[in-house]
């Protein structure tokens, strides 16, 4: 890798990383609820599934998308679904937080929720490109 492209990777990775998306929002309210610590788990689960995705699209998820639509129309469906529960989660959340039930989110609620962060599809597509 010539020092250009390692800088333009370096670039890309940093601007992906920085800007708003519902990652950087879930992470910074767990961290600021819960502690570093008890966070961490998230951060990995979050950063494992960023890379599963992405190796699951360079090893060719959106030829299968290119040629069973209906397999990427099903995909946005369940992607939106779950996005509308979780608005409705926070929307009927209790606004004081019952401590006793709260806990941060898990490597694996993580994990799964990267494939259905439309964020994560478009940088892992880029980042495959």
């Amino acid at each position: 890798m010539t020092p250009e492209n390692a800088l333009a990777a370096a670039l890309f990775a940093f601007a992906l990383s920085a800007t708003p998306g519902p990652n950087n929002v879930m992470l910074t309210a767990s961290g600021a609820r819960f502690g570093l610590r008890r966070t961490v788990p998230h951060l990995l689960g979050v950063t494992a599934g960023f890379g599963a995705l992405t190796a699951a699209v360079a090893l060719g998820l959106g030829g299968l998308f290119e040629h069973y639509p209906a397999v990427h129309t099903a995909l946005r469906w369940i992607g939106a679904g779950y996005l509308l529960y979780l608005a409705w989660r926070i929307a009927t959340a209790d606004p004081a937080g019952d401590s006793t039930r709260a806990r941060p989110i898990r490597f694996t609620e993580a994990f799964a929720f990267q494939f259905a962060n439309p964020k994560v599809w478009v940088m892992g597509m880029t980042a495959v490109a």
